[in-house]
């Protein structure tokens, strides 16, 4: 339905996002800006569903897989197609971290590990909604004291918006009432050719990072900060996804291929910090964020399990994630950038994805 020569795809029916979910009702928004480019997000987990850009044919191709319905998203075996992230994106070792010398536990779901906030992630709430405009969603809830494990009373409000520029723009912000820990992304998979047209391993990547942080076998960080030049991680210039994906490399196995913490270079949000190109659309989108990491993951735990919008299976490696972040396990790492907010302070930080055709 989304391969570039095929019928332009459509946003799914809003009747199909209409559910009641503990008490809170689900809803399809639509955003479009000037230009024609629309994107759906629904409130259930703070989704982006859908998201129609033009290829270099000026063809508009859904280039961010998800479902058809509300209950394709509650019902996948992968939790997170298009949500929100947090209270903490990425892992927290062993589930435990301490504040101000307090232990906390968490609900563990990745193995001993707690991934993405555990359980209840906000992937599975219903967020409260509110169109403000006809390119601008504000979405906002409030993680109570203690869910999944987590100190504070937790307010975070989350926006998306479509711009003129073909972006889209993720704002996000939190506010606490205890000492706690915050990392907040989306998790959108991206196949720039187009939901359902097959591998993503022939787009071209670059990441404007000399290291990034290696993991042990449970992709928890081991604390280094390693080089990628003259390793499989190198994407300082422009390369293939599966250029390297096979090499014989101890991170990458335990990977699976690529799920790693990227330490972006010097940046600011006008500076893209990422770059991918679809090999047969010739869309390119270019990632800009306030965060000082990026987790690039080619997912290589997809497994066929899901019936995605078009109709094609969710197969191996055929769609990819770049989320914006702090480090993992920043909570156990005392040389990682803190990820602390404290009541008084509000955690602010937005990400871009900008959408053009490669020349």
């Amino acid at each position: 339905m989304t391969d570039s020569t095929t019928a332009t795809p459509k946003l799914p029916s809003a009747s199909a996002f209409e559910k009641t979910i503990d008490g809170k009702q689900t809803h399809l928004y639509i955003l479009k800006n000037k230009n024609g480019v629309e994107a759906a997000v629904t409130n259930y987990g703070g989704r982006i569903v859908s998201l129609l850009v033009p290829d270099k044919d000026g063809k508009l191709t859904d280039v961010v897989l998800g479902f058809e319905s509300v209950d394709g998203f509650i019902n996948s075996k992968e939790p997170y197609y298009g949500a929100t992230i947090g209270r903490y994106g990425n892992r927290i070792a062993k589930g435990k971290f301490k504040i101000d010398g307090k232990e906390y536990t968490l609900v563990t779901n990745n193995g001993q590990n707690t991934l993405h906030g555990g359980h209840p992630g906000f992937q599975e709430v219903v967020w409260d909604a509110k169109q403000i405009d006809s390119a601008t969603l504000e979405l906002s809830y409030q993680a109570k004291d203690m869910e999944g494990g987590f100190p504070g009373n937790l307010n975070v409000k989350v926006t998306y918006q479509i711009t003129d520029d073909n972006a889209m723009k993720v704002s996000y912000s939190a506010t606490t009432d205890k000492n706690t820990v915050v990392n907040l992304t989306n998790h959108a998979f991206f196949n720039l050719n187009g939901e359902g047209s097959g591998t993503i391993l022939d787009h071209l990547v670059q990441i404007n990072a000399d290291n990034y942080t290696p993991v042990d076998s449970t992709l928890i960080p081991t604390g280094k900060i390693d080089a990628v030049a003259g390793t499989p991680f190198d994407f300082t210039k422009a390369t293939t996804i599966g250029a390297r994906i096979n090499t014989d490399n101890i991170q990458l196995k335990d990977g699976k291929g690529y799920d790693h913490n990227f330490v972006l270079s010097k940046h600011d949000i006008t500076t893209p910090i990422a770059t991918v190109v679809g090999d047969k659309s010739g869309i390119k989108m270019e990632i800009f964020t306030e965060e000082p990491a990026l987790q690039f993951y080619s997912g290589n735990f997809m497994q066929a399990q899901n019936a995605m919008k078009g109709g094609k299976k969710d197969e191996f490696r055929t769609s990819f994630a770049m989320e914006t972040q702090h480090y993992p396990d920043s909570p156990n790492q005392p040389t990682f950038p803190s990820t602390e907010l404290k009541p008084g302070q509000t955690y602010k930080t937005q990400s871009i994805y900008k959408f053009s055709v490669a020349k």
